[in-house]
């Protein structure tokens, strides 16, 4: 594959066989295929056949996908729901916040380092060392161990909460990216919007899905979605 991948104010990097595979076995209805289903695919996005064959092949012996009746099927520690990345259920923002407290201490890094994975998979940004927050707009399942390292509180309207989100998230820089995302999508060379695509749910997965009322008056996040919306869809013909 290529370098970067550059668009219009944003550099792509390019997505590696094994990369697109996961992708492609997400995008689709069910996260098995055939050999050939595979191969269809991948070509289509601009990677040779060889170049896949090999990818598949580590991935079977690395656990990452399940043989079986010559299909192959990703491995459920891989897989994520296709909805969560790209309509997020939301509820009206009512000025509440939701804070998360770290209550254990003295946890092996590894163990620090899967919370804050956890924490950061719930939309919600450090404020300081041990206290998580963000707007109560938001809806999503939360792990049944949760609750054995952390405190969740309920926190009442907070003075500028707009200017509590900046401090939180990048916003500027998540606004900035998603319109160059956008540009790139829309080229012509199947690798190049494939990776920009890869690239912009990668940006939608670490949006803050914020409320209409906090977010910056350029926000492109909504469009990007919108965007890796469509594609799917068309991919998810495709194979």
């Amino acid at each position: 594959m290529q370098s970067a991948l550059t668009g219009p104010g944003v550099e792509v990097r390019p997505v590696s066989a094994r990369s697109a595979l996961i992708r492609i076995l997400i995008a689709a209805d069910s996260p098995t295929m055939t050999s050939r289903e595979i191969c269809t695919a991948t070509t289509a996005v601009g990677y040779p056949e060889a170049t896949v064959r090999v990818a598949v092949s580590r991935m079977v012996a690395a656990g990452d996908l399940v043989r079986e009746h010559r299909a192959y099927t990703l491995a459920p520690h891989l897989r994520a729901r296709r909805d969560d990345l790209v309509a997020p259920h939301t509820v009206p923002w009512q000025g509440d916040w939701e804070q998360v407290v770290v209550t254990a201490t003295g946890r092996p890094a590894a163990d620090r380092a899967a919370l804050r994975a956890t924490l950061l998979s719930l939309r919600l940004a450090e404020l300081r060392e041990g206290v998580w927050m963000r707007p109560a707009n938001l809806v999503r399942d939360r792990p049944d161990d949760l609750g054995d390292t952390t405190i969740t509180l309920r926190t009442h309207a907070v003075e500028d909460p707009a200017a509590l989100c900046t401090r939180l998230w990048p916003l500027t820089d998540i606004a900035r990216r998603a319109r160059g995302l956008l540009g790139a999508i829309e080229g012509a060379d199947p690798a190049a919007t494939f990776a920009a695509v890869c690239a912009g749910l990668d940006l939608i997965t670490t949006d803050p899905v914020l409320p209409t009322e906090l977010l910056p008056a350029d926000w492109a996040v909504d469009a990007l979605r919108e965007a890796t919306t469509a594609y799917l869809t068309w991919f998810q013909e495709l194979t």
